[in-house]
């Protein structure tokens, strides 16, 4: 009988848990370390963003590791977009299915303590323990694979930037989110916006301000609920409101007071929300500058262990592709892993990490410089969003990036993206353009 191969996965959020039990369900003898036990990871942290899942590759990938646990009301299937100018004027709307396989959004928190649960009942061994490169190259000298998804205790310092990936070296939005309750998922939500209300997402924004993320989200104490994630642009006024967000409290108030100033058609509904009892850690503020590290670290006697998640790729959130790139990446890795019959050197996890970048890491970071408005894409969207406005597979093949990303990587000129609205619409992109007018009046709650 073959000896029981060993694995470590350093980290317990959704790339750590999903990746310990992919690995356990491969054979492996796995152990999972934490800083935090287990009820702690749950309900004494804050949720680092939504965790959507938005089309079939991310959502495929994930059951590999573990089966959808959740409802059908965990799952939107599109958008309700307005753009404003500058001056707080309407300039554009519109309100699409994704046309592709729904997208589901569910609290990371609960995400990951389904997943420790079932590696525990398993048989996966959870230790609590907080780990320092030191410990970490005893973990590593013990285990066949050694995988990293936290960046506590200087472990991300064992992984080196690649220049050569990373595009920026500063943030490019401010973040503040909060999710909140006091708003059925019945027909009545956000109706003035979307026929289907609740069901579509709303993204709302204001060119020189950022951009407001609003969906319906599953809780991990209150099921349905709704997620509401900003994203401001350094150096404007709604960073400088961001930054005075203390508790759930005052980010709630933060968001009532920057609609009512900037989207008032939304405010009579956004002001029914209320924050969550249970919940303090309901909300979150910071900045991330999105990078890219080499997925091969080596610890002080030399022993390779592979990053995974935001320890590999980190995404600024507006394009929601850092826990589809988790999936995916999980996904393929555990995969690989269970094949594989020699030793998992160096070489081998670079292996399987360019893989991932080819398939589909780039794309998603390209992705998700269209959706921050980077300038390399700026005749991308003075294409797409007009377009959206007066055709809806306009609008649904704009989204389509998100459950795509690799699809851009195609998409790199003015002509070719033209050609894909074209090809997505059915009509020519002169005459869709030509039909373009600047919104007078956005509906609101009456």
């Amino acid at each position: 009988m073959s000896k029981k191969r060993k694995a470590a996965v350093i980290g317990a959020g959704i790339a750590g848990s999903s990746a310990a039990l992919g690995l356990l369900n491969a054979g492996f003898e796995v152990t999972l370390y934490s800083d935090k036990d287990r009820k702690t990871l749950r309900d004494d942290v804050p949720a680092t963003g939504t965790a959507i899942y938005f089309g079939k590759p991310s959502q495929e990938a994930d059951a590999q590791i573990i089966e959808n646990l959740y409802g059908e009301e965990s799952f939107t299937d599109g958008f309700s977009v307005r753009g404003y100018n500058p001056d707080k004027t309407p300039l554009l709307s519109f309100d699409v299915d994704f046309r592709y396989f729904r997208a589901q959004g569910v609290d990371p928190r609960l995400r990951a303590d389904d997943r420790i649960g079932r590696f525990i009942d398993r048989g996966g061994a959870f230790k609590v323990e907080a780990i320092t490169p030191d410990r970490l190259d005893e973990i590593a000298n013990q285990n066949d694979l050694t995988l990293v998804g936290t960046g506590k205790g200087g472990l991300i310092d064992i992984f080196e930037i690649d220049k050569s990936r990373t595009v920026y070296n500063e943030p490019q939005r401010y973040l503040l989110t909060i999710n909140v309750a006091g708003l059925p998922y019945d027909g009545k939500a956000f109706n003035y916006r979307s026929k289907v209300g609740w069901k579509h997402n709303l993204f709302t924004s204001n060119e020189e301000q950022g951009e407001i993320f609003l969906g319906g989200i599953l809780h991990k104490d209150i099921g349905h609920s709704w997620s509401i994630l900003g994203f401001a642009k350094p150096n404007t006024d709604w960073q400088k409101r961001f930054d005075e967000a203390s508790d759930a409290a005052s980010t709630l108030r933060i968001f009532n007071e920057i609609i009512r100033d900037y989207f008032p058609e939304d405010a009579k509904e956004v002001a029914k929300f209320k924050t969550i009892e249970s919940d303090s850690h309901s909300w979150l503020k910071g900045a991330v500058t999105p990078h890219v590290r080499k997925a091969v670290g080596f610890t002080k006697s030399g022993k390779p262990v592979a990053a995974i998640g935001d320890s590999a790729i980190i995404f600024d959130p507006i394009a929601g592709q850092g826990a589809q790139n988790v999936s995916i990446q999980v996904a393929a890795l555990v995969k690989a892993a269970a094949e594989h019959t020699g030793a998992f050197d160096a070489q081998w996890i670079t292996r399987q990490f360019d893989a991932h970048w080819t398939n589909h890491g780039y794309g998603a970071t390209e992705a998700t410089r269209l959706y921050l408005g980077d300038p390399k894409y700026a005749d991308h969207l003075k294409a797409l969003f007009p377009a959206a406005a007066v055709n809806d597979r306009a609008g649904s093949a704009f989204f389509r990036f998100q459950s795509e990303p690799s699809l851009i990587l195609n998409l790199q000129t003015k002509e070719a993206i033209e050609r894909y609205i074209e090809n997505e619409t059915g009509e020519r992109f002169d005459e869709l353009i030509k039909r373009f007018k600047p919104a007078e009046k956005f509906k609101s709650r009456e």
